[in-house]
This record gives C-alpha cells, sequence and structure tokens, in this order.
C-alpha cells in the first residue's frame, strides 16, 4: 500500500506546549501547569489536553470560560485568557502552524502502484509516489516527493516539479507545467481548452487552444477547479496563489502571485490580476481587462471594467437590457453633479429666505 502509515511516519500523538511554542513562534506564558496537547479545538469545545485560538474578537466572551489546555492569542488579550496562553502577533497564523503539527493525512511512500499505467518515454523520480488506476502519457516527467493520487491523469509532456502533490482523480491535459510544492486537490482539472468559437453564419466553429498552462511554485488549486489553457499564449497561475473549490479561470488569464480567489469566482478570458489581490465567493470578473496589485473585491461583486487603484470593490446588480443598464449606469455617473446643483439651490433658497427675513 502506497498510503500506509508506519509509527515513523505517523504525527506525534502529543506536543508539549514548550514545543509548540518554539514551533509556531510564540512566547509561552504559564498560567496553570504544563500540559501535554493531543490536538485542536474551538474555544468553547477543548478541553484541558486540547490547543484553541482567538484570532476574531467576536468569540472574546468564551476566553474565561474556556477549559483549553492552551490558547494562541494576541498579547492585548493574553492578560484575560484565565488558561495557559501562546501570546503571538498573528494568532491564525499560529492556529496554521500548530494545525500542521498534528496533520494525521495518510503519508505516500515512494513507488509505482502496479495498476498505474505509464508511457515508456516518462520519466518518474525514484521517490515520487504514483497511487492505483493512475495514467501518465508520453515524455511526461514528474520529479523528485512528487505525490499522484488514486485515478488521475497526466498526459502527453506534463511537467510536475519537486514536492507538488496531485489528490485522487485529477486531469492534467498536455504540455502544462506545474511547479514546486503545489497541491492540486480532487476533481480538477488543468489545461482543458479555452472556450474559444468563431462564427460562421450562425454556427461555431472552434478555435484550436494552442497555449498551454502554467503554475508557478507553492500553488493550491481547489477540488473541481477547471484552469483553462490559452488561445496562442499560456495561462500563468503565478506562485504562491491559492484558488478555492469550483472556479473557474478562463484562457490566457494570468493571475499574479500571492493572489487568493474565493469558491465560485468565475475569471472570464484574457485578464489580468494583480498580486496580493482577495477575490471573495461568487464574484464575476470580466475579460480583457486589469486588475492591479493589492486589490480586495468583495463576495458576489462584479467587475466590468479595470481597476488601477489598490482597495476594497464592492457591488452587483441584476441583469436587465443593455439598453436600461446603459441608462442607469449613465444616470448612476451624473448623481454626484445633481446632487452639488441640489446642494447649491438648498444655499440659494435659504439664503433669500433669511434675507426676507430680515
Amino acid at each position: 500500500m502506497l498510503l500506509a502509515l508506519c509509527k515513523k511516519c505517523l504525527p506525534k500523538m502529543s506536543i508539549s506546549l514548550i514545543e509548540i511554542a518554539k514551533a509556531i513562534g510564540a512566547t509561552l506564558q504559564l498560567k496553570t501547569e504544563e500540559v501535554a496537547i493531543t490536538g485542536l479545538a474551538p474555544l468553547h469545545l477543548a478541553n484541558n489536553s486540547q490547543l484553541s485560538f482567538l484570532s476574531n474578537s467576536k468569540f472574546k466572551s468564551h476566553l474565561t470560560q474556556t477549559q483549553a489546555g492552551a490558547v494562541i492569542i494576541a498579547p492585548d488579550l493574553a492578560e484575560q485568557c484565565s488558561v495557559n496562553a501562546l501570546v503571538m502577533d498573528n494568532p491564525y497564523l499560529g492556529f496554521a502552524k500548530a494545525g500542521a503539527l498534528f496533520d494525521d493525512a495518510p503519508i505516500p511512500t515512494a513507488g509505482i502502484h502496479a495498476s498505474a499505467v505509464i508511457d515508456a518515454s516518462a520519466e518518474i523520480d525514484p521517490t515520487a509516489s504514483i497511487g492505483p488506476l493512475v495514467c501518465i502519457g508520453r515524455y511526461v516527467k514528474i520529479g523528485a516527493q512528487v505525490t499522484i493520487g488514486a485515478g488521475s491523469a497526466i498526459s502527453d509532456y506534463v511537467s510536475i516539479d519537486t514536492g507538488s502533490t496531485l489528490k485522487a482523480n485529477v486531469t492534467i491535459y498536455h504540455k502544462v507545467k506545474i511547479g514546486k510544492n503545489c497541491i492540486i486537490h480532487s476533481g480538477a482539472v488543468i489545461g482543458s481548452d479555452g472556450f474559444g468559437m468563431a462564427n460562421d453564419k450562425g454556427r461555431w466553429v472552434k478555435i484550436p487552444q494552442l497555449g498551454s498552462v502554467i503554475l508557478g511554485d507553492d500553488v493550491e488549486i481547489g477540488a473541481n477547479t477547471t484552469v483553462d489553457r490559452g488561445a496562442l499564449e499560456d495561462t500563468q497561475v503565478l506562485s504562491g496563489v491559492k484558488i478555492d473549490n469550483q472556479v473557474q479561470v478562463a484562457h490566457n488569464v494570468i493571475i499574479g502571485e500571492h493572489t487568493a480567489i474565493a469558491a465560485q469566482t468565475g475569471i472570464a478570458g484574457s485578464t489580468k490580476i494583480g498580486r496580493y489581490c482577495i477575490l471573495a465567493g461568487a464574484t464575476a470578473i470580466n475579460g480583457h481587462i486589469t486588475i492591479c496589485d493589492k486589490v480586495i473585491v468583495t463576495a458576489m461583486s462584479g467587475v466590468a471594467q479595470s481597476i488601477d487603484e489598490p482597495g476594497v470593490y464592492s457591488g452587483s446588480n441584476p441583469a436587465r437590457k443593455s439598453r436600461d443598464w446603459n441608462k442607469m449606469v449613465a444616470r448612476i455617473h451624473r448623481l454626484d453633479k445633481l446632487t452639488q446643483r441640489v446642494k447649491a439651490l438648498e444655499a440659494t433658497i435659504i439664503e433669500k429666505m433669511e434675507g426676507q427675513d430680515e
């Protein structure tokens, strides 16, 4: 079994607070006795052998009643904590790091399952793990410590760099390049054809999609997310990008480093998104536009035009006839001038009334 766990591979069953503090970069403040931590839990459910955290002030009321063995907490709230505290500036980051210490996901072992179908021209590092019923095409290159989950299909000329993981039933089309330490979750499809059609007297003629997809290092792609290949140039998801489940990335899109995209977002073709952006759930991004660095788009917003200034953007409106929509937008754009005119008229009327009183 490629996913069998040995005792040596198992995460520690309990970890001291001193070890945890060192691992997450926190300062330990003992208010009760030192305890061995066996896992993590929410503040209101944790017992004295579990670790919790507080990063959202609306849960502060749980702090005085928690039974947790310790709480990861910010310095300004540490004194209000009635149990042991792991104090650091970013408790949520501490939670993430502590969670990694207790991660019990199966650890794959190197080797190729007997049921895998692999072309003779493929180059597979001996430290890689290839699961059951995996299909690997011609001239594929799979790097060291790569994991390919059961039932995944890797087409011709794909390259997957060191430490990347494909969960079960991932599909990678031809010529896709995947960087180091990427995670691609089940059901994701990378490199499917972009939606390119030319109209010939009412009938659609498919435009061959001749580009590919390039994923940088440390990219994560959620379950059932699709990233389409480019029509001529490559679709690019640059290093550090995190994409949630059920997201559609169309052809020739470029997503800048360390941008995060939440579920059910759709990004139309040839759009360029900058670095350190956040697209909240169910946002809709128009095609052929540019979004600059450090933009946040709130949930269920629609972005129809380019954004060239960092900040938070919101807004959506039900679809209607284009003629009516365009009229409404034009009127909205005139509202500010209209407001100024109304204020000026009010001031004039007030001035005249005051003059009559005198």
